[in-house]
C-alpha cells in the first residue's frame, strides 16, 4: 500500500472540520460556538492529577538505587512503545488527525500503549489536542505559552479544565472515538493497563524494572510529550506561517521521535509526515512507512509537493 498523496490538508483553524464525514457535523461550528474558558486565568488545582504526576516524579528518583542496565534498556524501550508507538504514532497521528489508517487490531493494540503513558485516556487525549488545533495560542487553547511556560509545559495538566476533564464535555471533539466502545472503556479505565504493566515489569525483574520501566519511563516520556507544547511553541524556527507560535525544534523531534517539527505540522496538521526538509528526521513517518510496506496501514497522507513552496499553500512559506 503506497502513500496516498493528498491536497486537502488545511491549516490549523480548520483542524476540527477535517474529520472524517463519519463524525457527523463539524466539529470546528461547535467549537466556534462555545464559549471556552481559559483555566490558567482561574487556576484550580485538578488533586487526582497533580498527587499522581508529583508522586511519578518523587517515585522517579528510586531510580538512583535501582539502577542496572537491564532496567535502563526496558525504560528506554518502554519510552518508545509508550511515548513513541503509542502517544506519537496511534493517539497523535492516527487517532486526532486520521493521517493514515491501520489494521484496527494493531490499532488498538497501540492505543493500550499511549494509555500506558499515563496521559488520561485516548478520547480525552484527542478531544484536548483537537481543541488545541482550533485554538492555537488564544483563548480555549489548552497550554498556550502565552500564559507562560510553566503553564503550557505542565501547569495545564495540574489545573481543573471542565472543557477536557468531563467526558459529556470533551466526547463533542472526539465523536469518532466516543461512539468506539473499546475506546470509551480505555478512556474510563486509563490506569488499567499500567497496572497489569507493573505486575509484568515486577515479575520479570523486581523493583528495579518496576521503578525504572514505570516512573523513571513515566517522566521521560512526560517532559518529552510536555516539551512539544511549551519549547515547541517558544524556540526554534518556522517554515511557514500558521498564524501561531508554533516552530520546529530539533532537539525536541528526537526526543518525541519527530513531533518538534511542530510549525510543519501545524501548517500541514493532517500530513502523516512532520519533518519535511531532508535533514528534519521523523522517525514515527518511518514507522508508518515500514507499517504501510508490510500492507498493515493504508492511506497515509501528504501534502502535495507544490503545496510546500507555494504563497496559496494552507501555511504559507516564509
Amino acid at each position: 500500500m503506497q502513500p496516498v498523496i493528498t491536497e486537502e490538508v488545511t491549516l490549523n483553524t480548520q483542524a476540527l472540520a477535517e474529520l472524517p464525514p463519519s463524525c457527523g457535523a463539524s466539529l470546528s461550528d461547535t467549537v466556534s460556538q462555545t464559549t471556552i474558558e481559559n483555566p490558567s486565568r482561574q487556576p484550580k488545582i485538578k488533586w487526582p492529577a497533580t498527587i499522581f504526576i508529583i508522586g511519578s516524579h518523587l517515585l522517579a528518583l528510586a531510580g538512583l538505587f535501582t539502577f542496572s542496565w537491564h532496567a535502563l534498556i526496558v525504560c528506554l524501550a518502554l519510552h518508545w512503545i509508550t511515548g513513541g508507538l503509542g502517544i506519537t504514532l496511534c493517539f497523535h497521528r492516527l487517532l486526532t488527525h486520521r493521517s493514515y489508517k491501520l489494521w484496527k487490531p494493531l490499532e488498538y493494540f497501540f492505543a493500550v500503549c499511549g494509555t500506558l503513558a499515563c496521559q488520561g485516556g485516548p478520547i480525552s487525549w484527542v478531544a484536548a489536542h483537537r481543541l488545541h488545533h482550533a485554538k492555537s495560542d488564544q483563548d480555549g487553547d489548552p497550554h498556550s505559552p502565552l500564559d507562560g511556560m510553566f503553564w503550557a509545559h505542565m501547569g495545564w495538566c495540574l489545573h481543573q479544565n471542565k472543557t477536557i476533564d468531563e467526558f459529556d464535555q470533551y466526547k463533542r471533539f472526539a465523536p469518532d472515538l466516543a461512539k468506539d466502545r473499546f475506546y470509551v472503556f480505555l478512556d474510563k479505565n486509563p490506569l488499567f493497563p499500567t497496572f497489569f504493566l507493573g505486575a509484568a515489569l515486577f515479575a520479570l525483574g523486581g523493583w528495579s524494572y518496576v521503578i525504572w520501566g514505570i516512573f523513571v519511563r513515566l517522566v521521560f516520556v512526560y517532559h518529552s510529550t510536555w516539551l512539544v507544547n511549551s519549547a515547541a511553541h517558544i524556540w526554534g524556527y518556522q517554515t511557514y506561517k500558521t498564524g501561531d507560535k508554533s516552530t520546529n525544534l530539533w532537539w525536541v523531534a528526537l526526543l518525541s521521535y519527530g513531533e518538534g517539527w511542530h510549525n510543519n505540522h501545524h501548517a500541514f496538521q493532517y500530513s502523516a509526515r512532520h519533518g519535511l526538509k531532508l535533514w528534519e528526521f521523523d522517525l514515527t513517518y518511518a514507522t508508518i512507512k515500514l507499517l504501510s510496506f508490510l500492507k498493515l496501514a493504508e492511506g497515509v497522507k501528504l501534502p502535495a509537493k507544490h503545496l510546500l513552496t507555494s504563497p496559496y499553500a494552507p501555511g504559507k512559506a516564509i
